[in-house]
Parts: structure tokens; sequence; C-alpha cells
């Protein structure tokens, strides 16, 4: 029987044979109409799918996720701490990935014609910048807390770029559903949570394209930016080797310097320990790349291993599977900077502060599944005008950096669970394993 080939390995391959089909196609003098008709279509196609099913995502997964807090009581009081902390270190790595990639701006490492190319192709946005700029700096600073509530949610719906609206209805149905009799309420909640895994299996059947998708778009990316200098080409790649080091750079000084301070401040869990405790966890959310199949294992060693209690542990973790990804999220802070500076566009304060709110919120929708980092991705570029269009830059090296962001996403359930407990005097004063023992007093 074959052994068939990962998925990342698939995508990688694309890329490589996108370049050299694009290169291929400038070397040899062939008709670039060649590419933009008959392979940029299998690429459009693949943006297209993910964002078909960026807003039922959004809506089925947020509305299980609220409704499966269970009370109000409850959610006053650990759900309250519990969403709120991981409200607070979701837009604090959202905030480190700007910063990173502000100070090292992988993007604008490109040539200014190179740049202009890339703008070039999306003459649209380019013609709305300006317009779009203007509007901002007429708004009042509290115009985004405005404009998430929708008018109509059925047209909010129809429009990916109002995706803050969906959130905000989806936390109100589902705060709704907890309070209406629970007999009312549990066949909407099984019809969302079965919607959720169709849109969770329909995300499987996209990403069995992406490799496709993904040589589509290198190679007429290629095509359309290198004209007669095929050198451009290598710049692209050099600069999305700075942007992936960037993401990565964020990432480890997350798990590196945020969760260990975080940890002394709120508990007596040294973090060398802790990270012991949760590496098997880690590992599998490394191998997996989802935070949903590494909760089984990640509930079993913080509870076994550093002694939170079950009460705490069976509901923060879940809750933080659902609407905690601190790595997903400081990827997608970098990642919409770096496209945005590749396509020569200048990011206002407050465009990058919309950032910070939109990645956030988009987080509590996204599925802990591989690939689902892209559809929010996409929600986050569409809300503050870059085109969608712009994945195409990022694509290829984006499995592996989901493998490490995954272990970012499931690091941070586990700090965060362990300071709840900690601060609901829910861990242990005494040592935890019976062989290499925590140091929590």
């Amino acid at each position: 029987m074959k052994k068939k080939i990962p998925l990342h390995t698939q995508i990688i391959i694309g890329l490589v044979l996108g370049l050299i089909v694009g290169l291929g196609i400038v070397k040899f003098g062939i008709a670039p109409d060649f590419a933009i008709n008959y392979i940029k279509p299998v690429g459009t196609i693949f943006i297209t799918g993910l964002k078909m099913i960026a807003v039922p995502l959004v809506l089925a997964s947020l509305i299980v996720g609220v409704s499966n807090l269970g009370d109000i009581t409850k959610l006053s009081r650990i759900g309250g701490k519990t969403i709120l902390t991981y409200i607070f270190t979701t837009a604090l790595s959202v905030s480190m990935g700007l910063l990173f990639v502000n100070i090292f701006n992988p993007g604008k490492s490109l040539p200014v014609e190179t740049r202009d190319n890339l703008m070039n192709l999306y003459t649209e946005a380019a013609g709305t910048k300006s317009l779009q700029a203007a509007e901002l700096k007429q708004q009042s600073p509290l115009q985004p807390l405005v404009d998430m509530v929708p008018e109509n949610v059925f047209q909010a719906a129809a429009d990916n770029a109002s995706m803050l609206q969906i959130v905000f209805f989806a936390i109100i149905v589902g705060i709704a559903l907890i309070k209406i009799p629970k007999s009312k309420a549990e066949p909407v909640i099984a019809f969302f949570d079965g919607l959720n895994d169709v849109i969770i299996q329909i995300v499987g059947f996209i990403m069995i394209l992406a490799p496709y998708g993904v040589f589509a778009l290198m190679a007429s990316l290629i095509v359309e930016i290198t004209g007669d200098n095929p050198d451009s080409a290598l710049e692209l790649l050099l600069a999305l080797l700075k942007y992936s080091l960037v993401v990565l750079g964020g990432l480890f000084f997350m798990v590196l310097v945020v969760y260990p301070l975080i940890l002394k401040s709120f508990t007596k869990v040294t973090y060398l320990e802790f990270f012991r405790a949760i590496r098997p966890a880690q590992l599998l959310a490394f191998t997996t790349s989802s935070s949903s199949a590494t909760l089984p294992v990640t509930m079993k060693q913080v509870e076994e291993e550093i002694g939170v209690s079950e009460e705490v542990s069976s509901f923060v973790l879940p809750l933080g599977a659902t609407i905690n990804m601190d790595g997903t999220s400081l990827y997608q802070g970098v990642a919409a900077v770096f496209i945005a500076q590749a396509l020569g566009m200048d990011l206002s304060f407050t465009q990058q502060l919309l950032i910070v709110m939109t990645a956030t919120l988009a987080s509590i929708g996204t599925a802990g599944v591989p690939g689902a980092g892209i559809i929010m991705l996409i929600i986050v570029l569409e809300s503050i005008g870059v085109p969608a269009a712009g994945i195409a830059l990022i694509l290829a090296p984006d499995r592996i950096l989901d493998m490490f962001r995954t272990i970012v996403n499931v690091t941070g359930d586990a700090m965060v669970c362990t300071v709840v407990a900690s601060t609901e005097g829910e861990l242990p004063d005494g040592l935890i394993r019976k062989s290499n023992p925590l140091t929590v007093s």
C-alpha cells in the first residue's frame, strides 16, 4: 500500500512546481495569457472556496462555543475570568506580531518595481486605497464598535468584510441559547453543532485543492510580476523567508517570554516544569496542527501532571480550543501587514488597530483544524481593505508555520487554565507527579 504524501509536503511541491512553470513560461517566451487564462483560474477557485465557507464557519463554531458555557452564573465568574484572559492573551499576541512585523518590515525588502507590479494586479484595491484612508481619518474612534452591530444580519452574512457583525450576532445568539429553556435550546445547538461539523468537513475538501491552488497562484504570480526580470521571483522568495522568520520569532517570543511572565505573576508553577508537563500535548499539536485533536491530551496532562481540578480543566480547555488562538492570531497580524507591505500599501494606525480587533474576535470562531487560520486571515485582510488574493504570497510555508502556531495555541490554553485554577484555589500545594514532580510550592 502506497504511503500518502502529507498535505504540507504536497503544498511545498506545488509551490516549487509553480515557481518552475512560471519561470519556464517567462524564460521560453510563452504567451502570459496561457498562465492567466488556464492556470490562474484553479487558484482563484481555491481562494473563492475559502471565502465561501468563512461566514458559516464562524457563525456555527461561535454559537456552539458560547452556548456550551452552560449557564450564566458560571460565565459570570470562572467563565468571565477565562474569556477575559483569553481575549487579553489573544490581543497581546496580535500586538506582538504587529510589533515584530513593523520592526523588521519583511514585505518592504521587495524592490519598488516588484511591489508596483504586485499592486498593479489589484488595481481595484489600489483605486480605493486613498478613499478608504480618507474615510478612516474622518471616523469617530468608537466607529468600529458602532460597525460591529449589524442593521441586517443577512446582508452582513453576504459580505466577508462585515465578519465582525457576524461575530457579534453569533455571540448574542449563543448567550440567548443559554437563557432559554434547555428543551428548546438543544435542537438549535444540535443544528449548529452539526453544521459546524459539515463546514469543517468542507474545509477538508477545499484543502485537498490547496497544492493545485498554490501551484496555480504561484505560477501565474511569477508570470504577472516578473515580466522580463526573472530575478524578481528570487527576491519574492527571500522576502517570504524573512516573513517566515518573523512569524517564528514572534511565536517563540510568546512561548519563551510572555507565557513565563504570566505564569510567574499568577501561579507558583515554574515554567520549566510546566513545559515538561504539557510536552506531550505540544508534540501532538505540532504533528496534527489541530487544537481540537490535541484537546484530550491537553486535559490529561493539565489534570494529572499540573494538578488542575477536572471542574476547571473541563470548562477552560474546551473553551480555549474554541476561542483562544494566540499563535494563529499572531500569524494573522504578521501576514496581514506583510501582504500589505508587499503590495506597497501603507497601513495606518487605525487599520492596524482594526487588525487587533478583527483577529482577536475572529479567533473566537476559528475552528481548531488545519487550514482554518487561512480563512480567518481572509477576514482580517478584507476588514482593512487589503486584497484577499494576496494570501497567495504566504500560502507556501503556511502548513509548516501552522504546526508551530498550533503549539502556541495549545500552550496558551494550558497556561490560562493553570492561571484560572490558581486564582480559584484549585491548584494543590504539594507535589503532583509521581516521577519528576512539579515544583508548585
